[in-house]
């Protein structure tokens, strides 16, 4: 009789409880895109540590090199019309700083790409969903599905409406391996030289790690889940420890602070 006094739950309260799946139809309204075939998307969004993933050909990392070429191409579009005056050496940088991973974060980030990401478990608890590296190559993905989809101007108009606003911003900032080698270059020094201390983690989570030999200084370390971004992050280290202005544009003064200068030779 007393189990007869417990009144069932409803199942409107059951389903209230379950977290809402995010709809690829919104997705593709934020990316400004309608896709004819949907399953070019859903295959951007395929990282390759899914549990469906049964080779790297099922994952987005076709779509991701196909995306990197049409997004760089029409990015250099954008600064030759853009820029009429630039030289070479400037229309160079600021495609650099536009195309680099984590602006492609940055852009991924804005159309919510995170909870549509289909990621492995270790992926899921490691914050994949967050991580730059995996975003960045979310965002190239799917330029390169719209690229496949529709045709270059419809990925170009795309990137004009992601990346147009960041290409207008004033004073483009370097990426961290470019802003290096102008410092060392302006102070006289040879280029930077990046070496492969280790690799190292699961075969769909490598973890690399690099150090940057600058002349006079002592080396410095650091690491990331590809060899780029292992460099990119040793370079930021070594201005973040040397104090070297992240700035730093031909014409301004080279030398460190003065905690930084006691270590050239």
């Amino acid at each position: 009789m007393d189990g007869a006094l417990v009144a069932p739950v409803p199942a409107c309260s059951l389903k209230m409880n379950r977290p809402t799946k995010p709809r690829i139809e919104d997705l593709q309204a934020r990316i400004g895109h309608a896709f004819s075939r949907v399953d070019l998307l859903t295959l951007a969004l395929t990282h390759v540590s899914a549990a469906s993933v049964r080779s790297r050909l099922q994952s987005y990392q076709r779509l991701e090199f196909l995306g990197d070429r049409v997004l760089g191409l029409a990015i250099s579009e954008m600064l030759y019309e853009q820029f009429p005056d630039a030289e070479e050496g400037e229309l160079s940088r600021r495609l650099s700083a536009l195309v680099r991973k984590e602006t492609c974060a940055e852009v991924a980030r804005g159309w919510e790409v995170g909870p549509h990401l289909k990621l492995g478990l270790g992926e899921i608890k490691g914050r994949g969903r967050q991580a730059d590296g995996i975003l960045g190559d979310a965002c190239e993905a799917i330029i390169g599905a719209v690229f496949l989809d529709a045709g270059f101007a419809t990925a170009r108009d795309l990137v004009r409406r992601a990346f147009g606003d960041r290409m207008n911003a004033p004073g483009v900032s370097l990426d961290p391996k470019t802003a290096l080698q102008e410092w060392a270059q302006a102070a006289g020094r040879k280029p930077p030289v990046y070496r492969e201390i280790s690799r190292g983690g699961p075969h769909h989570k490598p973890v690399f790690v690099i150090a940057v030999d600058v002349e006079g200084f002592d080396p410095c370390e650091s690491e990331g889940s590809s060899k780029r971004l292992a460099e990119q992050s040793a370079a930021r280290a070594f201005m973040e420890r040397e104090h070297v202005p992240s700035g730093f544009r031909r014409g301004a003064n080279p030398s460190p602070s003065n905690a930084a200068a006691g270590a050239v030779s």
